[in-house]
């Protein structure tokens, strides 16, 4: 076969992100009395979506440390609703690391899938930019960790996806070569064209079917699709 080692990205690829990260942001909402606050869980989790994506750029591109990201996305957040505390976004950022691996929610198909790529014998890699205390503990709790060899993160590889570093460090971690792996990954920066640079083919992840002007080897819009690739 011509694929031996298949790298998937975690979080809104198997993983569903937005999902838990929305559950686990309700519950501290509640948990910190938020409402008193920004009247509305809407307005909360809108801000806090705006200014975490920022700062996620920011991480990618080296401009901020990953200590600085965990909670000055709560304090830029409550900083908008009249509210100027670093402390309480430091408790809020504890607690949302501490909460968020406890969500379970996958993507349609995804147990099914991997099961169906584990019984072919393929060699199953995680390949993730989260942080370490976090990734490892979704896939227990989400019970996906007996599916992967390796969980590749870029802390451990000491550089974000798409930088060539983390793709080499898991090509060392796994054995694996350009040649007998692929990519499969739901960002079409970091997962996608990070792989194609190297040399990989690669599947776009794109459940909403959103258009784009990327040159990719496969592209689906569910992973039972993973079936007639594989």
């Amino acid at each position: 076969m011509k694929y031996q080692h298949i790298f998937f990205d975690l979080d809104r690829t198997l993983w569903d992100f937005d999902k838990n990260s929305e559950k686990t942001l309700i519950q501290l909402f509640r948990d910190f009395g938020l409402q008193n606050t920004f009247g509305n869980f809407l307005f909360f989790k809108n801000r806090y979506e705006y200014h975490n994506k920022k700062l996620w750029v920011a991480y990618y591109q080296n401009r901020i440390e990953k200590e600085e990201l965990s909670y000055k996305r709560f304090y830029l957040t409550l900083k908008e609703a009249g509210l100027d505390d670093i402390e309480l976004s430091k408790e809020i950022a504890h607690d949302f690391i501490e909460l968020s691996p406890l969500q379970t929610e996958t993507f349609p198909h995804t147990h099914a899938c991997l099961e169906y790529l584990k019984r072919k014998d393929y060699h199953l890699h995680i390949i993730t930019n989260g942080f370490n205390e976090v990734q490892g503990r979704k896939l227990q709790n989400s019970k996906l960790d007996s599916y992967f060899t390796e969980l590749i993160t870029s802390e451990n590889a000491g550089a974000n996806k798409p930088h060539p570093q983390i793709f080499e460090y898991a090509f060392n971690a796994t054995g694996a070569h350009t040649n007998n792996s692929i990519m499969i990954g739901d960002d079409l920066n970091t997962d996608i064209k990070g792989a194609r640079d190297m040399g990989m083919d690669q599947i776009f992840f794109n459940p909403r079917k959103g258009k784009h002007d990327e040159k990719v080897t496969f592209e689906i819009a569910n992973l039972k699709e993973l079936i007639d690739i594989f």
